[in-house]
């Protein structure tokens, strides 16, 4: 479900891509849609979920029926409260927050109004985005992944109407399209009603308290009192995409939209298999250490780790090699220019880079939270983002854009390196037997698919020149083609993906 919401929005930036291509309306669309997206990634998705998922499982486990309800009925009501008074000081501090965002604006005052203006449309978004959000964590903790990994597809789906049938109806594009997020929300909200009935789980929000709802508050205590220092790991990820679009909104105009198309494309991998592979552990390491399982607990990470560099490392190989063609296939077309093919591969190429420790992130940290603890990786994260800000502020001068995607690239090689020797030293986590042999096996495997797609690939000029079509049917093959010849290698040197999935009580 993972992999169709990702292709459906894969199919949205295509749209965009011809429809706002790289210019002005690109920009201020983004900006706007940045914003809610931001605080939707520290309270949604982010910190809340994942303060949440330990303490609902361990209610699961320890707790009747009635006091599980009871706590989640507490807890929902009065998390969308604080949602709705924030979003309403969002709308109201719009221009501070474009301000603060895209600061290179203040001097286009068009351009900045009109992103204040869709920015105000969008921000209600994440009052509905943050309860889709929990109601997600509820359903993955039941070990019900299909309908939360399926809702984004809505938002894709909203988007490409909003695209297609409200921006020739609109004098801006952005404020249209502004118009389709917050529909989505809503669409996303009320799609998770009936998987949530159907688990049993009381969805009837309330704040106040009534007799007998002790145990319910003093749950509801812990997952705020977890959340603070999780939002302010959370938090420190989201500034470096900050930090990145305010330098971006001071460089020459598509800047930001470079940046945004190419982490599109890696959020691609990223999304499918990294989110998706932490969203499965997080629910079963909670467990296993409510279970007081530590060396289960050890192997279930050991298993996610492997198939992060089974995965991750030819994948990174492939998107290096195949970045021209991959942009120019998907976005080359309608107001795409030329100039923004290549600039925004190789900001793509900075971001592959670091595709590897960003998925080790998402798998590491859950080591962690499993085990409520938020802070080390607060600490962790806060090292990361300094790392990012100083790297960014020396690349940026050379190398434009794309020192921006690369200093996000290095920033992840720094959290990932330290949440594992963390987890090493706490011995929480220790590397089963193998693993030399398995990273060689795998770095042949890339390099020998590596060397045959690149004597495939060509010369980007011809990537630009041939039709569509052309270049449709030459990317799939190349992309299906060196599949094939990865994991036949890693096959034949002896690694069988099939019984790394039977290995693990998670896959299973």
């Amino acid at each position: 479900m993972t992999l169709l919401s990702r292709i459906s929005g894969l199919v949205r930036d295509v749209i965009f891509a011809n429809i706002l291509g790289d210019k002005a309306a690109a920009d201020v669309f983004f900006v706007a849609f940045r914003i809610p997206n931001f605080f939707r990634r520290i309270f949604g998705e982010g910190a809340f979920s994942l303060a949440f998922v330990p303490v609902f499982t361990d209610y699961r486990v320890n707790h009747s029926r009635q006091e599980t309800n009871a706590f989640l009925q507490i807890l929902t009501g009065r998390f969308a409260l604080i949602l709705l008074v924030f979003c309403a000081l969002g709308v109201l501090f719009a221009p501070l927050m474009v301000m603060m965002l895209a600061a290179g604006f203040a001097g286009q005052p068009e351009k900045f109004d009109l992103a204040v203006q869709a920015t105000r449309i969008t921000f209600p978004y994440l009052f509905f985005i943050s309860l889709v959000a929990l109601a997600s964590a509820m359903l993955n903790s039941c070990g019900r992944f299909a309908a939360p990994a399926a809702t984004p597809i809505l938002l894709n789906l909203s988007l490409i109407s909003a695209a297609i049938l409200l921006v020739p109806r609109f004098e801006d594009s952005p404020i249209a399209l502004s118009v389709g997020v917050i529909a989505a929300g809503l669409l996303q909200l009320l799609f998770q009603i009936p998987f949530l009935k159907k688990e049993k789980l009381s969805i009837q929000p309330r704040v106040l308290k009534r007799e007998g709802d002790a145990v319910a508050i003093d749950g509801a205590k812990r997952v705020f009192r977890l959340t603070l220092p999780a939002v302010l790991g959370v938090s420190v990820a989201q500034i470096n995409v900050i930090v990145n679009t305010i330098l971006a909104s001071f460089l020459v105009t598509g800047s930001i939209s470079w940046l945004y198309y190419a982490d599109r494309i890696v959020e691609f991998p990223l999304g499918v298999f990294g989110i998706a592979l932490g969203t499965v552990i997080l629910p079963d390491l909670s467990k296993k250490y409510s279970k007081k399982s530590i060396r289960n607990f050890s192997s279930t990470l050991d298993w996610a780790v492997r198939w992060v560099v089974l995965i991750c490392i030819p994948a990174t190989v492939g998107i290096v090699l195949l970045a021209t063609p991959t942009i120019a296939t998907i976005y080359f077309h309608g107001d795409f220019t030329v100039n923004g093919v290549h600039k925004t591969a190789a900001s793509l190429v900075a971001y592959a880079l670091g595709l590897t420790p960003m998925v080790l992130v998402k798998v590491l940290a859950p080591g962690f939270y499993a085990r409520e603890n938020t802070r080390t990786p607060v600490r962790i994260a806060m090292i990361s983002m300094l790392a990012n800000i100083v790297l960014c502020l020396l690349l940026v001068f050379p190398l434009k854009h794309v020192g921006l995607a690369l200093s996000t690239s290095l920033a992840a090689v720094v959290n990932s390196g330290l949440l594992y020797i963390t987890l090493r030293k706490e011995n929480v986590y220790t590397p089963g037997p193998g693993w030399w042999s398995f990273i060689f096996k795998v770095s042949i495997g890339s390099a020998f698919m590596g060397m045959v797609v690149w004597w495939f690939v060509g010369p980007a000029e011809e990537w630009i020149l041939q039709s569509i079509g052309q270049r449709v049917l030459k990317l799939a093959a190349l992309t299906a083609g060196g599949g094939i010849l990865y994991f036949g290698a890693v096959l034949l040197l002896g690694i069988k993906p099939g019984s790394m999935l039977k290995s693990s009580k998670v896959a299973q």
